[in-house]
């Protein structure tokens, strides 16, 4: 088919390598089926990014297919970057340590993340439940923990 020969990144209909669509994986955790979201963002990470030269699928315009991994492995994407707030998926990394200024740092934990345990349990930020689907930007610019608690039972599954 002409103009389909630079589409890559296919999981059915979404094109992972074409960065406009990025934020697709995360607009179900905001109305309600974040076990969706994290299903997807775990299957782009396993089969369309590696540590090889050629382990970014898609053209890398300006870092945006590095900095949705980034973001990814954190647990969160920028879904509408304007907004101040990050729509929270699953963590990739048991443990993530950003520097956030003023000696600060935001420290993001996978509790029990396995290939099984994709799915996120419960949340907590700073010690107390955090029952939002979003994480503000000043939350983590203040510095503090965001934990996540694994599972390998989808939570909340609903059609």
């Amino acid at each position: 088919m002409k103009g389909l020969e630079d589409v890559s990144g296919l999981i059915g209909q979404y094109a992972h390598g074409n960065e406009p669509s990025h934020h697709v994986a995360y607009l179900f955790a905001l109305e309600g089926r974040a076990w969706r979201t994290q299903e997807i963002v775990r299957e782009v990470v396993d089969t369309l990014y590696s540590s090889k030269p050629d382990g970014i699928c898609g053209n890398e315009d300006c870092g945006q297919m590095s900095a949705w991994l980034l973001f990814s492995i954190a647990g969160f994407y920028p879904v509408d970057p304007a907004s101040g707030e990050y729509v929270l998926g699953a963590p990739q990394a048991r443990r993530v340590v950003m520097k956030v200024g003023g000696g600060r740092t935001f420290t993001v934990v996978a509790k029990g993340l396995s290939r099984e345990a994709k799915y996120v349990k419960g949340v907590t930020l700073d010690g107390r439940p955090h029952t939002a689907a979003t994480i503000r930007h000043a939350d983590i610019a203040r510095g503090g923990e965001l934990v996540f608690e694994m599972t390998s039972e989808q939570p909340n599954k609903k059609e």
